[in-house]
């Protein structure tokens, strides 16, 4: 039931290319390639080359 509750409003989050931990903008995150890194909590994500979209990054992209 949480995750009912959570997932809409990460994936709101993401849409608008923020952190779905803090909330911060992710275009002020430490990159590296496709990477993007939080710089106040840490979260990595990948942005999609294609769309200019982000997403939670993988164990095996990490």
């Amino acid at each position: 039931m949480f995750k009912n509750v959570i997932a809409p409003v990460q994936a709101w989050l993401l849409s608008q290319s923020r952190c779905v931990g803090c909330g911060t903008e992710l275009n002020l995150g430490k990159t590296s390639g496709e990477k993007v890194t939080c710089k106040k909590c840490g979260r990595i994500f990948v942005k999609d080359t294609t769309s200019g979209k982000y997403r939670r990054a993988l164990f095996e992209e990490v």
